[in-house]
């Protein structure tokens, strides 16, 4: 891609995020059925008045007649909260180069208007946090880590070396300087070293999210104060009789754990997280699949591949698809399939158990994960699991807000929220797939119509391809 077209396409973006905050001092949605994601009520034929950020009133149509700013005939159409994508990498090693050009203002393209940040590169996510906030770029508003905490060989770029207690005691100190909302641990983090950062968040009012490291059991995270668990991971060993030489080192897989399954210790990990309504799974089930099934899956069919970077396509995810199966998937492929049909199992149990869900994808880390095009996969993978679709909404939209405990400034289509919306063009408490039928989208009080949306994907197309 040349300097000048870079320049350009920036510029057009940039021009078209500025035109919608032109737009965004008043605005009025009219005659909008307001789907309520708490109790699965719509509201039909409602006025929306948007005043800056938040919104300012929510009332039937009849009764509101708006007399200025730019009004939008929603008539026919859904109007549900922003979205949230729970697991991102926005500036994560490879495809860090893409962050800001692509990944973000693709994210909102797709009505993600809020992502937790999992892992990234530090200053990169920093000012990406900043220049959204002060709307002098596109994306969702961010809510990050910074470097995830590893354990001293960590295979990643954007990681932080954690060989020792002391070391996550420091890491924790400098990510906490620096302005970081949360702290990531991953999977080889030593086990001296996980308690050490999780005692020290806590001192710190940091949460700890993440993966429970391979040295420590779910329940150790559970009492340790850990917030999320990312892929399901602790649970499947809890589930199995070699939990303890799992602890120990023993190298894990689907048909080793599949193996060694019992469903009473599967039960009693349940409970034991269902007594814990503070701590929510963030189960990436369509990578899950993706990267269990990474042999078989068709990704150079996906329609959506047009908004993956060039060198994605290329390059990294035929490597990865390569790497994978070398290293990850090295059982029959009816094994891992088995595998994969168990996780959807072990979601219904933990759901009917009450256990807390949220939507979250691991884009763009894995294989054929288009930022946002991949969250509403997602939801459907929810559906497939056993959730309604209101119970699939849920999860990117009402429990996002809880577990932030921001029910205040999101998470509802409600008078003082901000004002963070998606219209869609059909029901999706009727289908899931209807989060797909975006024909505007409100981020911060800035309103991209179709048109908007259209030009701004169009551009992206271009930017994914380098030219």
């Amino acid at each position: 891609m040349s300097a000048f077209f870079r320049l350009s396409t920036r510029l057009c973006i940039a021009l078209l995020f500025a035109s919608g905050a032109a737009g965004a001092q008043q605005l009025t949605l009219v005659h909008a059925n307001v789907v309520d994601v708490a109790t699965g009520k719509i509201q039909p034929d409602m006025t929306v008045v948007i005043a800056g950020k938040r919104i300012a009133r929510v009332s039937p149509s009849a009764r509101a007649t708006p007399r200025t700013g730019r009004v939008v005939d929603a008539t026919g159409q859904y109007l549900i909260p922003g979205l949230w994508d729970m697991h991102t990498h926005v500036y994560f090693d490879g495809t860090a180069a893409a962050g800001t050009d692509l990944i973000l203002p693709l994210l909102l393209a797709n009505g993600v208007t809020g992502i937790r940040d999992m892992g990234s590169e530090l200053d990169s996510i920093l000012k990406a946090r900043a220049d959204v906030a002060a709307h002098r770029r596109p994306g969702p508003r961010l809510v990050v880590s910074g470097p995830m905490l590893d354990g001293p060989k960590s295979p990643y770029k954007a990681s932080i070396a954690i060989a020792t207690a002391e070391d996550g005691r420091q890491a924790v100190a400098r990510l906490k300087a620096r302005g970081v909302d949360f702290i990531k641990v991953q999977s080889l983090v030593p086990r001296e070293a996980y308690f050490a950062i999780a005692a020290e968040a806590k001192k710190a009012g940091l949460a700890v999210d993440g993966h429970v490291p391979d040295a420590v059991r779910a329940s150790e995270a559970l009492a340790a104060g850990q917030r999320s668990f990312e892929h399901l991971i602790g649970i499947f060993e809890a589930s199995s009789t070699a939990e303890d030489a799992y602890v120990a080192g023993q190298e894990k897989s689907p048909g080793r754990l599949l193996a060694t399954y019992d469903a009473v210790r599967e039960a009693a990990i349940i409970r034991r997280l269902a007594a814990y309504p503070q701590v929510w799974q963030c189960p990436t089930l369509y990578w899950e699949r993706g990267q269990w099934l990474v042999d078989s899956i068709a990704w150079r069919q996906d329609p959506d591949l047009v908004y993956a970077g060039h060198s994605w396509v290329a390059q990294r995810w035929p490597r990865a698809q390569t790497n994978i199966a070398r290293t990850m998937d090295t059982e029959p492929l009816p094994v891992r399939a088995r595998f994969v049909t168990h996780e959807l199992e072990l979601v219904r149990k933990l759901h009917a158990a009450h256990v807390g869900f949220l939507a979250g994808t691991d884009t763009p880390a894995g294989v054929d994960l288009i930022p946002g095009a991949s969250l509403h996969l997602e939801l459907q993978r929810f559906v497939a699991a056993g959730f309604t679709p209101l119970e699939a909404l849920q999860t990117a939209t009402l429990n996002p807000a809880k577990f932030f405990n921001r029910q205040a400034d999101f998470g509802s289509v409600e008078a003082g929220r901000l004002a963070d919306v998606v219209l869609l063009s059909a029901n999706p408490l009727t289908d899931i797939a209807n989060t797909q039928r975006i024909v505007g989208v409100l981020a911060d009080g800035q309103y991209y119509s179709q048109q908007d949306l259209q030009q701004l994907k169009q551009r992206l197309r271009q930017v994914a391809a380098g030219k």
